[in-house]
Order: structure tokens, then C-alpha cells, then sequence
């Protein structure tokens, strides 16, 4: 009956085992296809227990106008996570990816950049990590810009979100600092007022 989330591609429960023997709190990160699920999972003796939780839709009160299930998402994201964790006398985490395909430069480390960049202590390798561009957007913003020059009517509809919440694509990089600064201006408010 255990191995049945084993069987269904839920979890590795070898891969559980080790992360569990580290003693430390698991940074647990899911993606679904629109956004990001964090959360800082503790181990205790009757059950995992969730001390900080998170998802991306929570950027839109930072302002966010992007996707939620993008690269600059997950970054703010695991920024977002990492300051509550912080908030909470949680000072290193362990990653836990799961069962998803954890590809090199992915938005799955994203997460985990914005979490260390919050303060967490957290291994990651550097290959790891996507690039600063990627984080910041800028390949959409190309992107954006070429499609805008090469065919204006393809380029409203495959951005038509991101233009319906008032963002033109090509501003993806300056949206991304600004929302950035939003919340690490709230995170620095917090240590100030707590000291």
C-alpha cells in the first residue's frame, strides 16, 4: 500500500528518506502548467508538519502583471517564501523537487535562488541555476519585441495576458526589479521594526 504514491509517480521514497535524515526543513517546490507551490515541510513524530506555505498567485499583491508560472515568478516566489521562513527562526532549508524532472537552469532552481537570496542557507550547484536574464525575463522581452516587429496581430494575441493586466511584455525585465524591490523593501521594513 506505501509503494502505491511510488507507482502513481508521487514519491520517491528513497530520495524522501535522505532528505528527511538531513534533520533540516524540506523547501518542497511544485509547479503546475499556471504557477508555483512552496513550502517549508518540518519532520516530526507524528507526521510531516508545513510551517511556511507560499504560492505564486501571492506575487499580485507585490503587483505582479506577469505569468505566474514563469522563471521571474519562481524566483519571486522562492523570494516570497524565504523571507517568511526567515520571519519564523528558520535559518536552512534542504530542497525537495520531488518526482519533477529537475532539468539544469530550470524554474524549479529558480525557487530555490530567490529562497537563498531571502537569507536561507540552501545547496545548490551552480550549474544549477539559471542565468540573471532568464530570472529577470529578458528572453521574453526579446522575444516580445521580435514578434511585435515580424507580425503585430500574433504578437497581441500570444501576449494578450500579460496586456490585459496593463504589462507590455518588452517591460518584463524593469516589472520584475520593480515587484523585486516591493518585496525585499517589505522584507528590510520587517527586520528594521523587529530589531
Amino acid at each position: 500500500m506505501q509503494f502505491k504514491r511510488r507507482l502513481q509517480k508521487k514519491t520517491d521514497y528513497a530520495q524522501r528518506l535522505a532528505l528527511l535524515k538531513s534533520g533540516k526543513p524540506r523547501l518542497v517546490v511544485r509547479r503546475s502548467g499556471n504557477s508555483f507551490h512552496l513550502q517549508i515541510v518540518e519532520l516530526h513524530p507524528k507526521g510531516d508538519k508545513t510551517v511556511a506555505e507560499i504560492a505564486s498567485n501571492a506575487l499580485k499583491k507585490y503587483g505582479w502583471k506577469g505569468h505566474c508560472g514563469n522563471t521571474s515568478a519562481a524566483y519571486l516566489s522562492g523570494l516570497l517564501i524565504g523571507k517568511d521562513a526567515k520571519k519564523k527562526g528558520i535559518d536552512e532549508v534542504v530542497p525537495d523537487l520531488g518526482m519533477q524532472m529537475s532539468i539544469r537552469g530550470s524554474s524549479l532552481f529558480a525557487c530555490l535562488v530567490g529562497a537563498k537570496d531571502a537569507g536561507l542557507k540552501i545547496n545548490i550547484g551552480k550549474d544549477a541555476v539559471p542565468r540573471q536574464e532568464r530570472i529577470e525575463g529578458r528572453h521574453v522581452a526579446e522575444y516580445a519585441e521580435m514578434m511585435q516587429s515580424k507580425d503585430a496581430k500574433k504578437y497581441s494575441v500570444h501576449f494578450s495576458q500579460y496586456l490585459k493586466r496593463g504589462l507590455e511584455p518588452e517591460k518584463l525585465p524593469e516589472h520584475f526589479n520593480e515587484v523585486k524591490k516591493k518585496i525585499t523593501g517589505d522584507m528590510r521594513e520587517k527586520i528594521l521594526q523587529e530589531a
